[in-house]
C-alpha cells in the first residue's frame, strides 16, 4: 500500500491564513454613524436657528439618528460644538449626556425640554448658560454666528461608552461645563470611550 502523503502549508501561507482568520471580525464590524434628516442639506434652516442676538429663528433642537452602536456600549452623550466662534475656545451649543444606550436618535424639538429626553439623559451646561437666549430651555442653542463671518461649523458627535452614568465614571459635577465634560468624555475614560461618531453642519448670515 502506498502511503497518502498529506499536503504541509509553507510557513508563509500558514501566517497569512491566521491574518486573515484575526482580521475578520473587525471587518464585519459596521461604522458607528450619526446624521440629522433636519440637515441633511449640511445646513441650519430657520426652524432650528437662535431668536437672540439678533437672529430671528425658532430655535428648535434638530432630529438625529445614529446607528451602529459598539458593542458593550452602555450609554451615550451628546455634544455640538462650533470651533469657529470668535472666543478663542469655540462655543457649546447642545449637550446631553446619560442616554441609555438603546435608543436610536433624537426626534425634533428633544432639546428644547427635559421631560422630551429618554430615561436618565438630561441637559448638560452650554455657552447660553445665564443668558436668557434659550428662554425655559437651557440646553440647545441654535446657531447664530456675527453677521459677516464666514459661515461657521457646527460639529455633532455622539459618544459611544462604556459606563452607565457620565457623571459618577467621570467624577464631575452634574453641572460641569461643556469643556469639563469633553474632557471627561475624550481622556478621562480612558478605554471606557468605545467609539465617536459625527457629523458637521454650518451655517452664515
Amino acid at each position: 500500500m502506498i502511503p497518502t502523503l498529506q499536503p504541509r502549508m509553507a510557513p508563509a501561507a500558514i501566517l497569512a491564513l491566521a491574518l486573515v482568520t484575526t482580521a475578520l471580525p473587525a471587518a464585519a464590524q459596521a461604522t458607528f454613524t450619526l446624521e440629522s434628516p433636519d440637515l441633511a442639506s449640511g445646513t441650519f434652516g430657520n426652524d432650528f436657528v437662535l431668536g437672540a442676538f439678533g437672529c430671528q429663528g425658532v430655535n428648535v433642537s434638530p432630529a438625529l439618528v445614529w446607528r451602529n452602536v459598539p458593542a458593550g456600549t452602555k450609554s451615550l452623550s451628546l455634544q455640538v460644538h462650533d470651533p469657529d466662534a470668535p472666543t478663542g475656545a469655540g462655543f457649546w451649543h447642545w449637550a446631553v449626556y446619560n442616554l441609555p444606550a438603546s435608543t436610536t436618535g433624537l426626534p425634533r424639538g428633544a432639546g428644547n425640554g427635559a421631560v422630551k429626553l429618554p430615561g436618565a439623559a438630561f441637559g448638560g451646561n452650554t455657552d447660553f448658560m445665564d443668558t436668557g437666549a434659550t428662554g425655559g430651555n437651557g440646553n440647545w442653542g441654535g446657531p447664530c454666528p456675527p453677521q459677516g463671518d464666514k459661515p461657521h461649523r457646527y460639529n455633532f458627535t455622539l459618544y459611544a461608552l462604556a459606563v452607565d452614568d457620565l457623571v459618577a465614571a467621570g467624577g464631575v459635577p452634574r453641572t460641569g461645563s461643556a469643556s469639563l465634560m469633553s474632557f471627561v468624555l475624550n481622556k478621562g475614560l480612558g478605554d471606557k470611550l468605545l467609539g465617536k461618531a459625527t457629523f458637521t453642519a454650518t451655517y452664515g448670515r
